[in-house]
């Protein structure tokens, strides 16, 4: 009697796979790092493998240039995922390289999201490196700066790979319609969706292609239109890793669009992270920050706008509510800029955190009981209101003998010009009672 898994059609190989490049000269993109007298060509052509890190964004041919390093110097391949691995999987490999130096071989091992072992497991790879049993190559989407051992990143050389180009992408969707949907003809518009969709990302765009050209086969379609490819695709979110390096470039590049008063620059990054699946109550406690920090007193409306977007999206829900935080991110950036408030708020807490801990002045300090009264507490204090222009021109409230530090210096932007003013004022008011400008007197 037949085998019952006889009957099973064998697994179909994944497109990406299946167009994986068998030669360096396959690859495409990384021309920084692979054309003639790049680094890595230059690397292939000397003869002799090294450790190295790739630090780059999914689908840009870590795990492919990793394949292609051990097959150009004939060496035996090993790969490890950080994900699924631990120290008995790697002593396994160990164990694994070392019978193939017993047979000549040279093993290299490839471990890919190198970034979430920790600094036990990263450290075991160290003595193996040393002594020559492995070449080791790590492959992670997060800055090795960080995620990477120091003394595992000093044994291996660095390179960065970039996401596709339109001109890679183009390339790879020449070489795989073909193969995914023999005889399927793709619209220019078509073409130019899914390419956008990759977000330069091959193995993304290899997926998408093959989802089509299943889709198309299905119904017996001969051409992909663009309107097609719409409807037959689910929503396909932009490169987005909430916790990884991307994520925190795109809020530094919204933050840096808001302070250089660029309101179409923050609308792109609000939206582009909105897009790529950022939750939006985060983005808007963001804005809450950068009001504060790059506007604050010179337009004070931008705090009370932010949080106001803030409570409307609680109430409206997406994705309405995302309409109240780009009006804030616009209004953000048109606003009136100043640090003042930041800038003095950071020198006071480091003069309070190097300084000793000085005593309240009597004149300021309360006297609810007859005892306190008796002893000179709230003596000499001035209340303002019954001062002329509610002012107590000369009074000093810091600590006896502490000089008045000047922390804020209010620009001449927006509503700080007007403060500025006013505390000018104050200080001629000082002057004319007998207080110079480097000097406070008590009551």
């Amino acid at each position: 009697m037949a085998d019952l898994f006889d009957a099973l059609p064998p697994p179909q190989v994944p497109l990406a796979e299946r167009l994986r490049p068998r030669h360096i000269d396959e690859v495409v993109g990384q021309r920084h790092l692979l054309a003639p007298g790049k680094p890595l060509a230059l690397a292939f052509a000397s003869g002799k493998p090294h450790s190295m890190i790739l630090w780059g964004p999914p689908g840009v041919g870590k795990t492919t240039l990793a394949r292609l390093t051990a097959a150009a110097f004939d060496a035996d391949f090993l790969a490890l995922s950080a994900v699924f691995s631990g120290v008995k999987d790697i002593r396994e490999a160990m164990a694994r390289a070392d019978e193939a130096r017993t047979r000549g071989r040279h093993t290299i091992l490839f471990v890919d999201e190198v970034h979430r072992f920790n600094k036990a497991q990263q450290d075991a790879f160290l003595p193996f490196v040393e002594q020559g049993l492995i070449t080791f190559i790590g492959a992670t989407t997060e800055n090795p700066s960080f995620e990477v051992n120091s003394a595992l990143l000093s044994r291996a050389s660095v390179y960065t790979l970039e996401p596709l180009n339109v001109e890679a992408l183009g390339i790879l969707f020449e070489r795989a319609a073909p193969v995914a949907g023999p005889g399927l003809e793709f619209e220019t518009d078509a073409r130019d969706r899914l390419i956008g969709l990759a977000d330069g990302d091959a193995r993304r765009l290899l997926n998408l292609v093959e989802q089509i050209a299943t889709a198309a086969t299905s119904v017996g379609a001969t051409t992909v239109s663009g309107q097609f490819a719409a409807e037959a695709l689910a929503r396909n979110l932009r490169r987005f890793d909430k916790g990884g390096e991307a994520f925190y470039d795109q809020i530094s590049a919204l933050h840096k669009s808001v302070r250089g008063s660029n309101p179409d620059a923050a609308l792109y990054w609000l939206c582009r992270m909105l897009d790529g699946g950022a939750e939006p109550l985060y983005l808007g406690r963001r804005l809450v920050r950068m009001a504060i920090e790059d506007i604050g007193l010179a337009d004070p409306r931008a705090l009370e706008i932010c949080l106001n977007a803030c409570a409307t999206f609680e109430r409206l829900g997406s994705p309405e509510g995302e309409l109240a935080l780009a009006q804030a991110a616009v209004f953000l950036a048109c606003a009136a800029k100043s640090n003042a408030v930041y800038t003095a708020y950071k020198a006071a807490r480091k003069f309070v955190a190097e300084d000793g801990s000085r005593p309240v002045p009597l004149h300021l300090r309360n006297a609810p009981t007859g005892l306190m009264k008796d002893l000179g507490y709230g003596e000499g204090y001035r209340y303002a209101h019954d001062e002329p222009g509610a002012y107590a021109a000369g009074a000093s409230y810091l600590p006896e003998g502490m000089s008045p530090p000047g922390w804020y210096q209010p620009t001449d932007r927006g509503l700080e010009g007007a403060i500025g003013e006013k505390l000018a004022r104050l200080r001629a008011l000082d002057e004319a009672a007998g207080i110079s400008p480097g000097k406070r007197k008590g009551p």
